[in-house]
């Protein structure tokens, strides 16, 4: 999933200028690829634990639950926090809160607890979701405002080299490589998990002490109640709260597909694969939202965004028709490719969705974060869905997502009227 866009307050901007901002941004650079790196482990981390807890569909989804709920739950807290400390100090709370997530995984797998698990991942999804907010506003200001864009653009695709690379070592990490055998219950123990998190975990506090030492640009204070999306003028944009739904239904489609990846793919019937040489396949799924990315902005300078949108989304719905309807090679490649029409969807229904909000864009961006909580309920429902007719049939839910998507596209995204008309007519009838 793209890095989560904040919009940064036009007080902040002030420090871009001539100043040299390239180590800063090198800097946060390193974050936006070890957020996509752990987000993506989810996909690896569902069918382990899976197998280690024989656990349902609907339970394994608990994993993506837990991790997206956080952002629903964390986010304006976080933002308000950030208001108060500033994004360097963010920054280093976001990692050290991620990081004491990772190590819960050692207790969780030592006491064989799935719950454990679950608070275990919470934990560090709310440390990913402090480091968002501070890290996204903060390379859009650490420069000139006309180049915010290109630099979200370049940070974010080391987001999306983070998803890629993630299933590689995930699945070598946990289960031994590519070749090695199918693992069954019992012959899958907790340490297994323990090694990777522990690492991460090394990593993110290194990264923390590394970004407390460093002499980076003091930005970010601001008044903690700009943080709140609650209330106001945004909220009766319909454009707006129909983008908030795309978002909801993107994710969660994004999500559940990408969780059920390494458990379809090893189906008989279809990939027919182990366990572990299906999760290297989830990088397929996820660098394909990477290459279209680029492809896409390419595009998108010269075609209309909605329509792009839509036709990516109708393509999507496609691909789904084709995975449920068939088998082999075919099902597994079609569902694929649908990381590619991924790609723009995103940061163009987020960009879509605050068009024309002026000084109610900042209120917009917080109300389409809390949208990301679409992660933690469609796979969930998808898991149910799996477990009642099949992890092949549950593609259905998905399908229906995108359809919606391609309707926000060509008309959804079309805003009734201006914001200044229609402040101008509450006003009035007031």
């Amino acid at each position: 999933m793209a890095a989560t866009p904040i919009s940064a307050t036009t007080s902040d901007n002030a420090g871009g200028g001539n100043t040299n901002y390239r180590f800063a941004l090198t800097a946060l650079t390193s974050l936006f690829f070890m957020w996509g790196f752990i987000t993506c482990l989810n996909d690896i981390l569902i069918p382990y634990l899976k197998i280690l807890f024989e656990l349902t569909n609907f339970q394994a989804m608990l994993i993506q639950f837990c991790f997206f709920g956080a952002y629903f739950i964390v986010s304006v807290p976080a933002g308000m926090l950030v208001s108060k400390i500033g994004y360097k100090a963010g920054i280093v709370t976001g990692l050290l809160i991620a990081g004491a997530g990772c190590l819960l995984f050692i207790p969780a797998a030592a006491a064989h607890v799935y719950g454990m698990f679950l608070m275990a991942l919470f934990v560090l999804a709310s440390g990913i979701t402090i480091l968002q907010v501070a890290a996204n506003p903060y390379v859009s200001v650490l420069g000139k405002p006309e180049t915010a864009s290109s630099r979200l653009t370049m940070t974010q695709a080391f987001n999306s080299l983070g998803t890629t690379v993630a299933p590689f070592f995930g699945a070598w990490l946990i289960f031994g490589g590519m070749d090695a055998p199918e693992p069954v219950p019992g012959a899958v123990t907790e340490s297994t998990v323990q090694l990777p998190y522990l690492i991460l975990a090394a990593s993110l506090i290194v990264l923390a002490l590394i970004f407390a030492w460093l002499k980076l640009p003091a930005m970010g204070k601001k008044d903690p109640s700009q943080a709140l999306p609650l209330g106001g003028e945004a909220w009766r944009q319909r454009h707006l709260m129909l983008g908030a739904l795309g978002i909801f239904v993107y994710v969660g489609a994004e999500v559940g597909i990408g969780s059920f990846l390494a458990i379809y793919l090893s189906m008989p019937e279809i990939g027919g694969m182990t366990t572990a040489a299906a999760s290297h396949y989830i990088s397929w799924y996820f660098g394909g939202a990477m290459v279209g990315r680029f492809i896409g902005a390419a595009v998108m300078q010269k075609l209309n965004p909605g329509k792009v949108l839509a036709f990516n989304a109708i393509m999507a719905v496609l691909l789904l028709a084709i995975t449920i309807l068939s088998a082999g090679k075919l099902a597994m490649w079609s569902l694929l490719l649908v990381g590619l029409c991924n790609s723009i969807m995103f940061p163009t229904i987020f960009s879509l969705a605050i068009a024309g909000l002026k000084h109610y864009t900042s209120q917009g961006s917080g109300i389409l974060c809390l949208a990301i909580v679409g992660g933690a309920i469609l796979p969930l429902l998808q898991g149910a869905l799996a477990d009642t007719f099949g992890v092949q049939q549950a593609f259905i839910l998905p399908l229906l997502c995108y359809i919606y998507i391609a309707f926000y596209g060509l008309n959804g995204c079309k805003p009734r009227g201006s914001l200044t008309e229609t402040v101008a007519a509450t006003k009035e009838a007031l």
